[in-house]
């Protein structure tokens, strides 16, 4: 079966732009998302130290077939995040050592999947930002075909070509493109608060204190 590509045309951030969220962490950005836009626990890192903050290219693909990742490699910009819904399924792996290699020539940032990859020490010792749902030796089937560049869901989340994905150890959360320049304002405010929170706590307050906390009530015991 053929592999599909949409027409789609998105805004390119600048250099600049993205050199202003490289340092982002995933959750602080979540919380500026109304703590949303967060993909599920499933969908982790390969190892604690991946970090990857880029543009999505958005990949549909069958269970346990990887033909549509295999065309989306070669149609992408340096600097892009592949974002790929492989049905969530964990028992076939759809994306490999071979598949690293080549995304790193091409320039690709990194990789978020739902679904299973293979090849773990491979993928790691060369330092490539991985986040899936597993890890399996089962291979992959090729030529039931795919979509690239369409809306998906990946790991709960709704994701279009353009989206900012940030992810790290606790894991990826999505900032839809209408959203970038507002959300890293929220989040440079979040990250000086947490400053000054930080401080507080220092200096003797309690996190208690600070977020208002109800204060604790004494249960006494029943009278006789």
């Amino acid at each position: 079966m053929p592999v599909f590509q949409h027409s789609t045309s998105f805004r390119r951030l600048s250099a600049q732009e993205l050199e202003a969220w490289r340092d982002a962490e995933a959750a602080p950005v979540s919380d500026c998302l109304n703590r949303a836009q967060a993909m599920d626990a499933g969908i982790s890192p390969l190892s604690p130290s991946m970090h990857v903050v880029g543009q999505a290219r958005t990949v549909r693909c069958q269970v346990g077939d990887n033909s549509a990742i295999h065309a989306a490699i070669n149609l992408v910009e340096p600097g892009d995040v592949l974002v790929a819904s492989a049905g969530g399924f964990p028992g076939t792996a759809v994306w490999g050592g071979l598949m690293t290699e080549a995304a790193r020539k091409r320039g690709i940032a990194g990789l978020v999947i739902d679904g299973a990859v293979r090849d773990f020490t491979d993928i790691v010792e060369v330092g490539f930002p991985c986040f899936a749902r597993g890890v399996t030796p089962a291979g992959p089937h090729k030529n039931f075909g795919g979509e690239i560049d369409g809306p998906i869901a990946c790991g709960g989340i709704a994701v279009n070509p353009g989206d900012l994905v940030v992810a790290d150890a606790d894991g990826v959360t999505i900032v839809p493109l209408a959203r970038v320049d507002d959300t890293l304002t929220a989040y440079r405010a979040l990250k000086e608060r947490e400053v000054r929170t930080l401080k507080a706590i220092e200096e003797g307050g309690t996190l208690a204190e600070i977020y208002g906390v109800p204060e604790i009530i004494r249960m006494e015991p029943d009278g006789e």
